[in-house]
């Protein structure tokens, strides 16, 4: 499945309210609200659904995104977070989530080893699976774990 109509479409939403950014930086208003303008306007359009598509997007569909996330950067004067790091922060959350219920169809993907360290790897024949959400949260929170 290729992301490639999705990603331009996001884009396009984020340049549209990067001109907001550089119009109330414009105007004087300060970092801090800069950054909660960023925070609810913009990322929130580039986060949307993160876990479920950014594992699988080509290196040209993520530095597109990471572009728009360095110009707010710019804009703001400050560092903002990599999407990378947004995504790996919510996919940890989510597979904590449903390693933790008991109830939920995908627990039983969410094995921990013997040693109670680790998380049992899931095997994947394919990369298009390799790259969807229960492998990278299986590999996230094993990581985390040790």
């Amino acid at each position: 499945m290729k992301w490639e109509v999705n990603i331009d479409s996001i884009a396009k939403k984020a340049h549209q309210r990067i001109y907001f950014l550089r119009r109330l930086k414009q105007f004087g208003i300060a970092r801090n609200i800069l950054i909660q303008f960023y925070r609810a306007v913009i990322e929130s359009v580039l986060t949307f659904s993160i876990p479920l598509w950014f594992g699988a997007l080509s290196l040209r569909d993520k530095s597109k995104l990471e572009k728009i996330v360095k110009s707010a950067s710019r804009i703001i004067g400050t560092e903002l977070p990599a999407l990378e790091e947004i995504y790996q922060q919510r996919v940890v959350r989510k597979a904590s989530l449903i390693s933790k219920d008991t109830t939920h169809p995908a627990n039983k993907l969410f094995q921990l080893l013997p040693s109670g360290r680790r998380y049992r790897s899931l095997k994947v024949h394919t990369t298009r699976f390799k790259n969807s959400f229960y492998p990278c949260a299986v590999q996230l929170l094993s990581d985390q774990c040790s």
